[in-house]
């Protein structure tokens, strides 16, 4: 019998635990609830959670570090759930170690799908090592070195080739400029950032069939780029 992925919803709003608690019961979660961020770490040690959703703003330390706590001892899927809706907020939260960010208030569907991605990402069903991954008609082909769009082969530029693979190793996760620019060139500093946005003008030629589009590479607004499969 499967077991039921196990969700932490770590706020401290009873409306809101409960609500969330409804919907993702419904949608076939087992859910746990924590109403400060020290109730939260003592439950994602001793319960394992499959993911964990986080607010920012509890009561007796900041959401922010929580993050940075977590990430200490694991690496559990983590979804921020805030009304914080400022950038920097968000650039923050993702650099310490957070997968995604969702702005109070949000819809329920959207919930959903992010959580659904973030359990199939951590399950691995989108990474068999040693083997080409598939997303969509796209394939990437670790062993050879290769990439490929509906059957042809797609020629990128060595930059080009390791930012796609940051990419496609963490399918339907936020990632940073920062974190890109650290991962891709080795660098730190934010005055490099024209850096990213050449090299990602560059893949959407290739990998978007039409000018314009987001197939693949969806811009998050001030904060950085996510891959979708």
């Amino acid at each position: 019998m499967t077991k039921e992925p196990l969700i932490l919803i770590i706020d401290d709003e009873a409306s809101i635990r409960t609500f969330l608690t409804n919907h993702l019961s419904a949608k076939g979660y087992a859910c746990e609830e924590a109403a400060t961020a020290e109730m939260g770490l003592t439950l994602a040690a001793s319960l394992n959670p499959d993911l964990i959703l986080l607010d920012l703003g509890l009561p007796d330390l900041d959401g922010q570090e929580v993050v940075l706590r977590l990430r200490q001892w694991g690496n559990v899927p983590l979804i921020v759930i805030s009304a914080r809706d400022q950038e920097a907020e968000k650039v923050r939260a993702l650099e310490a170690g957070a997968d995604d960010y969702l702005s109070k208030p949000f819809g329920l569907d959207e919930l959903a799908a992010r959580v659904r991605v973030a359990l199939r990402h951590r399950s691995g069903t989108a990474t068999v090592a040693g083997l080409p991954q598939k997303f969509g008609d796209l394939v990437w082909d670790a062993p050879s070195r290769r990439v490929f769009l509906a059957g042809a082969e797609v020629h990128l530029t060595p930059v080009e080739y390791r930012l796609l693979g940051v990419m496609v190793a963490n399918p339907g996760r936020i990632l940073t400029h920062r974190r890109l620019l650290e991962d891709v060139w080795g660098l730190r500093s934010t005055e490099f950032l024209h850096y990213v946005r050449i090299a990602i003008v560059g893949l959407r030629k290739k990998l978007e069939p039409k000018q314009g589009t987001a197939r693949f590479i969806h811009t998050e607004s001030g904060t950085g780029y996510r891959f979708y499969e």
